[in-house]
């Protein structure tokens, strides 16, 4: 009886983690920091932040914007398809993050995010699931995991003497 109800419940938690990744792979979309390479992630007061998209396809001119640097302008970058462009993180700016907003003809727009530190490196590495991975790729590896704990449970209580079952 248990194990019917482990399945059922298994099958449940699958079928909304399935039916959930869809969405999350479509709101991603051309949006995400995968179009945007920012130079430095982890810039300090006074630096130049070198900023490129591939998300403009075949134009050759941009704009963009940061919070912490103002405009710039996106220029053909030394590959064919790729923009180019480059701010100076002003001297006074206070540690955070802060987003870059690029935009291209005719209606693109991608955004980004990078970090205004001290100057000196400190505390902990940012040690997420890295630049290329987003949201469906970690609800996948979540449901993956849920998948081995509910199957080893599963085998576990199938396991047990018939007198240890209550």
């Amino acid at each position: 009886m248990r194990i019917k109800c482990a399945s059922a419940c298994i099958g449940l938690v699958l079928g909304a983690v399935g039916l959930s990744s869809p969405a999350a792979a479509a709101a991603s979309g051309p949006t995400s920091d995968s179009a945007i390479h920012i130079s430095t992630r982890h810039a300090a007061p006074g630096s130049t932040v070198t900023v490129s998209t591939t998300a403009c396809g075949s134009e050759t001119y941009g704009k963009g914007e940061s919070e912490a640097g103002g405009k710039f302008h996106l220029f053909p970058g030394d590959r064919e398809g790729v923009l180019t462009g480059e701010f100076q993180v002003p001297s006074g700016t206070e540690p955070g993050a802060y987003t870059v907003t690029l935009k291209c003809p005719p209606r693109v727009k991608v955004t980004g995010t990078y970090l205004v530190g001290t100057g000196n490196p400190s505390g902990a590495v940012d040690a997420g699931f890295g630049a290329g991975s987003d949201k469906s790729t970690q609800l996948a590896l979540g449901a993956v995991l849920l998948a081995g704990a509910a199957a080893g449970g599963a085998i576990k209580m199938r396991r047990r003497p018939a007198g240890a079952r209550t």
